[in-house]
């Protein structure tokens, strides 16, 4: 059972606010905090012996007296959350030689408790972790050993399920179909999602969400973010969109919340008409049968890789006098929309506005898009070439040329073959960071990025003499691949006005902003540069906590920081062995508080020093 000193789930409560009620470190103190202990993971892969470049992007979870963590080659490790002492190990051997799409990545664990076995008895607390390889594994919490009664030996293989052929899971290659976000538990079930490389080919594999039991390991329902689409008894047309990033659940209604990413492929959608319902969406299933009870599509018909990247968030916000029931949930757009729990209309209204269009041959671009009215977005949606911005005048000229050839009507302008500026980028506006809730002063707490972005499309007889730098996806199936970039001038800066990433709160009652503040900063990224206004990319969410503190990392300068929740005024700040790229938690074990950290560095940024250190700061 969770007490007021545990962090049991990813996002503390199962529905994911990430606040603590904790007070030990408070404004007055927290400038005194110090290094408490230090663990390393060991677990580190730059990307130069064939692996793909590795991630630390774990959020430990506490409970019983024990941290429980992974690291990017899956490893679950239980550590002593006073001395960060290693208690155990396990190793699932995951062969670190495939091409994962997101890299080497894992996020965390989740844990559920057998109330009809004895205390004494072995997997009584489980910890479950999804795999890159497909594998879900139930393991022992007191001794690391695989619990021999769920699946076989401890896991079920998720590529192999009797009954879903149809999903194209295991005739794909292995590494199109992995897992980076923890499960969610619930009841006696254990509900997993998908990571798909949505971004390959038209006929990729399910983005099934499956739910199994917590003792068995059997398979109890299966819900496809896209129905059925197949052109023969063994592959899907297109559009199998996944649901990769994290999932809350509210147990009183029964319910299990889904994010959901783009459809496949990303970039041209000519061969999945229609809004692609419901990729790009937030779900509430019935935990108990995986029946739908509502959804909500926040991008029709994507083309930008717009996911829903950022968990959902389950929290009750006074409005018009009442106590509500909401499901808050960003996008990459940078639109932020609070939903009614129980049926998902929006709380503050949302208007579908009309959007460009593409001049793609063989695209029907939605005609309109759905636009919250309230809150404003929270990241930048449109930009003039001579907005640019550069650390010297040559730079601010080279990118006001890169944006003045490209299509650019501001958010929503579909990918052309001359090439569109997209904004926000494919990295958000919000991502996998998502936010924080206080629950006291009812603010939401988000950062965002502000990252332009190039993407172009390419006919399939030109691909071959295109020499373009950038991110080539072949999207196979389609007539066109695509290429994206992010915009970037000569000196490595980002293009857009700074700053590049910011931190906001938000008043959920009355759907305004309170406060917004540049976070971070981008002095020295790509190199040595001139004075460089504030405020960095970042990858990683906050936490929350009573005393009006939010704690977060994330930024590419490789620090954490402390800001007061009522203003948005740095209060702390503290040097990470390399950045943050992941979301704090924090606990109190013997009397005394911690705040925790996985440093690993910035998977996605070549220059970027990795480490494998979990930290653990505390005051004297």
């Amino acid at each position: 059972m969770k007490t007021e000193t545990d962090w049991p789930n990813y996002g503390n409560d199962p529905g994911g606010m990430r606040h603590s009620s904790l007070t030990q470190i408070g404004r007055e103190n927290v400038a005194k905090l110090k290094v408490a202990w230090t663990y390393h993971t060991g677990d580190i892969s730059d990307g130069r012996d064939g692996r793909k470049r590795s991630g630390f992007e774990t959020t430990p979870i506490l409970v019983d007296g024990r941290l429980y963590l992974t690291t990017p080659f899956n490893r679950v490790i239980a550590l002593d959350p006073s001395t960060g002492k290693q208690l155990w190990a396990y190793d699932p051997k995951i062969d670190l030689s495939l091409s994962y799409g997101d890299g080497l990545i894992n996020r965390g664990v989740a844990t559920w408790v057998d109330p009809a076995r004895a205390a004494t008895k072995l997997c009584r607390r489980r910890i479950f972790e999804a795999t890159l390889d497909a594998r879900l594994l139930a393991l022992d919490a007191a001794t690391g050993q695989p619990c021999p009664d769920f699946g076989s030996s401890g896991q079920v293989n998720l590529r192999d399920v009797p009954g879903y052929e149809h999903a194209n899971l295991g005739s794909a290659p292995p590494a199109w179909y992995h897992m980076t976000s923890p499960p969610v538990t619930m009841d006696d079930l254990v509900i997993v999602g998908s990571s798909i490389d949505d971004n390959n080919r038209t006929d990729m594999p399910s983005g099934v969400v499956r739910a199994f039991d917590a003792r068995t390991g059997a398979l109890r329902w299966r819900w496809d973010p896209i129905p059925r689409n197949i052109k023969d008894s063994t592959s899907w047309v297109s559009g199998a969109a996944n649901a990769w990033s994290i999932m809350a659940v509210d147990v009183a209604r029964d319910l299990v919340f889904v994010p959901t990413g783009s459809a496949s492929p990303d970039y041209y959608g000519g061969l999945r008409p229609g809004d692609d319902k419901w990729a790009n969406s937030v779900v509430a299933l019935h935990a108990k049968t995986g029946k739908m009870a509502w959804g909500f599509q926040l991008v029709h018909h994507d083309l930008w890789d717009y996911d829903t990247a950022s968990p959902p968030l389950l929290a009750t916000v006074p409005h018009e006098g009442k106590d509500t029931p909401v499901v808050i949930q960003g996008n990459k757009t940078g639109f932020l929309y609070m939903l009614h729990r129980d049926t998902g209309k929006p709380v503050f209204p949302v208007e579908e506005r009309a959007v460009p269009q593409s001049d793609v041959p063989g695209e029907s671009a939605s005609l309109t898009q759905p636009i919250p009215v309230a809150p404003p977005p929270l990241a930048p949606q449109h930009i003039s070439a001579e907005d640019a911005w550069g650390p010297t005048p040559a730079d601010r000229d080279a990118c006001r040329a890169a944006i003045a050839k490209l299509r650019n009507e501001g958010i929503f302008t579909p990918p052309s073959v001359q090439g569109t500026l997209a904004i926000p980028g494919n990295l958000g506006g919000m991502n996998w960071s998502g936010y924080a809730y206080d629950p006291r002063h009812n603010l939401l707490i988000v950062n965002t990025n502000n990252l332009l972005a190039r993407v172009r499309l390419i006919p399939r007889d030109k691909i071959d003499s295109d020499n373009e730098d950038g991110s080539m996806a072949l999207q196979r199936g389609t007539p066109y691949a695509m290429l994206r970039r992010f915009l970037q001038s000569p000196s490595d800066l980002p293009c857009g006005t700074p700053p590049w990433g910011m931190l906001t709160a938000v008043d959920m009652a009355k759907g305004t902003i309170r406060w917004q503040v540049p976070f971070g900063s981008m002095q020295n990224f790509g190199g040595q540069h001139g004075s460089v206004p504030p405020g960095s990319i970042s990858l990683g969410g906050p936490i929350t906590t009573e005393s009006g503190l939010i704690f977060i990392a994330g930024t590419t300068d490789s620090k954490i920081r402390a800001f007061d929740v009522e203003n948005g005024k740095e209060l702390w700040s503290a040097e990470l062995p390399a950045a943050g790229n992941a979301t704090p938690m924090t606990y109190e074990f013997d009397g005394k508080q911690y705040l925790v950290i996985a440093a690993g560095g910035h998977q996605g940024i070549p220059e970027d020093p990795l480490g494998d250190a979990l930290v653990a700061f505390a005051l004297p």
